[in-house]
């Protein structure tokens, strides 16, 4: 995982390989025969001669293979060594590469359509930062119906009412008619409003027990799908900082920011049409996100 990973939470790693059975190496004794005197004997009970080259060779093979096999297994098992035995936390960034999945399950519910009961650590807030930077950057959250629900399911209690207000100025209706919608948040007829978000990856910046700071790294495609749309679909890059509390028993918005990028270079892939982007909007559901 990230830097974040370690602020407080106390995530642990496996450790690597502490003992290695291959470590040291025996010797191997070789032997002398003693031959029946022959002739130009030396008078000492016979001249000595070493062993035929062919045992010999036997036991330099040996000797070979163990010490092939010694290296191998040392070389598998010293990254683990190196992580541990530095003392630091090298180890751990090593096995937990940024934007890697952990395999834990994120979210033990959902409140309406935003998972919740996200875990009090820094994996859990990071999938709470990332479900909902898809729910503030939705279609739904230009809809004054939905809007108040998303907001009294993403913010801390204490600053509900001040963002619901606040939404509400900044999604007026000017704001609507310049992207083709009416005072509800609907498209015309046979137009289709699309705002998908999906997150590329998160990044911890500031945590405690209370209080975490995520950046969520995020690409989505928005606009108004239709023949007679001036607001067609396109896709955009941005980034989310959201800064979450720890409030009845779950990670909470207490406020966010957003800034453009990091963007790739775009290709010069065909756009598909209108009817192809209204399509997918209305049959590819989303995701439950989790870091």
């Amino acid at each position: 995982m990230s830097a974040g990973d370690d602020h407080g939470y106390g995530s642990d790693s496996g450790s690597g390989r502490t003992d290695d059975g291959y470590s040291t190496i025996g010797g191997t004794r070789q032997t002398r025969t003693r031959f029946p005197d022959g002739e130009g004997g030396d008078g000492y009970g016979g001249s000595r001669r070493p062993a035929r080259s062919s045992r010999s060779l036997i036991i330099v093979v040996g000797v070979v293979v163990l010490l092939i096999t010694a290296i191998a297994f040392a070389n598998l098992g010293g990254g683990g060594d190196n992580g541990t035995s530095s003392g630091g936390n090298d180890g751990d960034k090593a096995r937990s590469a940024p934007t890697a999945a952990t395999g834990t399950k994120p979210v033990t519910g959902k409140n309406g359509s935003i998972a919740s009961g996200f875990a009090h650590d820094a994996q859990g807030a990071q999938s709470a930062a990332a479900n909902y930077s898809v729910a503030l950057v939705s279609a739904d959250i230009l809809k004054p119906v939905q809007r108040a629900a998303i907001v009294r399911q993403v913010f801390v209690a204490s600053k509900v009412d001040e963002l619901e207000a606040k939404f509400n100025e900044a999604y007026n209706k000017n704001f609507l008619d310049k992207v083709g919608l009416d005072e509800n948040g609907n498209a015309a007829a046979g137009m289709t409003y699309v705002s998908r978000t999906a997150p590329v990856g998160t990044k911890v910046t500031q945590s405690s027990a209370t209080s975490t700071t995520v950046e969520v790294w995020c690409t989505g495609v928005f606009g108004t799908a239709g023949v007679s749309s001036t607001n067609p679909v396109s896709n955009d890059w941005f980034t989310m900082t959201l800064k979450l509390q720890w409030e009845a028993n779950d990670w909470k918005v207490d406020s966010f920011s957003q800034k453009e990028g990091p963007a790739p270079v775009n290709t010069d892939r065909t756009a598909s049409n209108a009817d192809e982007i209204a399509k997918a909007a209305e049959e590819y559901g989303g995701f439950t996100y989790a870091r």
